[in-house]
């Protein structure tokens, strides 16, 4: 029988705490290594947005794991985290490079201590080269990896840090292929995943259109509605009368003059005259009213879609169908998420638990780990651990 993957995240901010919360909602026994004031994301967040007095960023990202909160500047910090670390499967990790090492955790010193240990570690730049060590965020690896440069009509980042969370994926997906080779082969594994290639991640088959393609910077340059430098118009984003509507691909973009009643739209080359189709395309568009656009669009077969705020995804009836916005109860108040998004025989994981207060589970752990009453007591009054 195979036992449940057991993980301690030292992590904070957003990539490795939504890393460890896709592994915890996969059923991992997930403990959230804590400093004493918290991590960054519990004490901070974003916005400063908070219910219940619970930073909402916290909430977002930390369900279903126990927390214990621990000096790691201690002297005896090692010990009560030595035989977490022997019953471990992995150690997961977002602290900037070398800090660890500094307390005794590298993964070197992890190894030692546990041979077959996934060492886990996400962080901004990677490990190596000349950003190595320095601070890497969200917005910083949108701007070097280009990722601000080909959005919009002019540099512009996208609305939420898509590199963030594409970064945690890519990470537990890690964990879990080394987990897996630790089932077959008994070894552990050095996993490491970074923002920076995240952010190139996300960009995979645009670079490789660009760079196979000898296209140069004035090929990205492009009209505000169209959406994506690669793709020929009308597909883009187009301002109507009472909405924005995007029009996506489908085999007849041709007959989009005729469906709208603008035969003349035919005469432009969409690839060779694109920013003037476009132009001419918008024109017609913008004195139009969603509901009429869309009894010329759909019946021909056009793939088209209403802009939506998030005040409409949140009444949305297809996300409400999928059941992916989940509630669930903050003190007197309660709190809006994303589920896991992804379904295991037509089920969502559950949330098994709230996310979780400061080292609630100190004692717990730490008694489940083999310290005797008395000794998790002492480690309390030092100041060793907290609860």
């Amino acid at each position: 029988m195979i036992d449940m993957m057991r993980v301690l995240s030292f992590s904070h901010f957003v990539q490795g705490p939504a890393a460890s919360q896709y592994l915890a909602d996969l059923g991992a026994d997930v403990v959230k290594v804590e400093p004493p004031g918290g991590s960054w994301e519990r004490r901070i967040g974003s916005a400063g947005i908070r219910v219940a007095g619970r930073s909402v960023t916290f909430l977002a990202v930390n369900r279903n794991k126990r927390s214990i909160a621990v000096d790691l500047k201690h002297p005896d910090a090692l010990t009560v985290l030595r035989p977490l670390i022997e019953q471990a499967d992995v150690l997961l990790e977002n602290y900037r490079g070398g800090a660890l090492e500094k307390l005794g955790l590298g993964y070197e010193a992890v190894r030692a201590v546990k041979p077959d240990i996934i060492y886990a570690s996400a962080s901004g730049w990677g490990a190596r080269g000349p950003m190595a060590g320095k601070p890497g965020v969200d917005l910083l690896v949108q701007a070097r990896t280009g990722l601000v440069d080909v959005t919009g009509d002019r540099p512009t980042a996208a609305g939420t840090p898509v590199v963030d969370q594409h970064g945690a994926a890519l990470l537990a997906m890690g964990v879990l292929a080394a987990y897996a080779r630790k089932l077959a082969t008994g070894e552990g594994t050095r996993v490491e995943s970074s923002l920076l290639g995240a952010g190139l991640d996300l960009q995979a088959e645009s670079l490789a259109l660009y760079f196979s393609g000898r296209r140069t910077a004035t090929d990205v340059r492009r009209p505000a509605e169209t959406a994506c430098w690669s793709i020929d118009a009308p597909y883009g984003v187009y301002r109507l009368l009472d909405a924005s509507i995007v029009i996506a691909l489908n085999g007849s973009e041709d007959d989009l003059g005729d469906a709208l009643g603008t035969p003349e739209l035919a005469e432009y080359d969409r690839r060779a005259r694109r920013d003037e189709y476009t132009a001419a395309l918008a024109g017609v568009l913008a004195g139009m009213t969603y509901a009429e656009a869309a009894a010329r669009l759909e019946p021909r077969g056009f793939w088209i879609e209403r802009v939506a705020s998030y005040d409409d995804v949140r009444d949305d009836p297809q996300v409400a169908a999928e059941g992916l916005l989940a509630e669930f109860p903050v003190g007197e108040e309660r709190a809006t998420v994303l589920r896991h998004p992804v379904r295991y025989d037509g089920e969502y994981p559950g949330l098994r638990t709230a996310p979780p207060e400061l080292g609630a589970h100190t004692v717990e752990v730490l008694r489940a780990t083999g310290f005797s009453a008395a000794e998790v007591d002492g480690f309390l009054a030092a100041g060793v651990v907290f609860a």
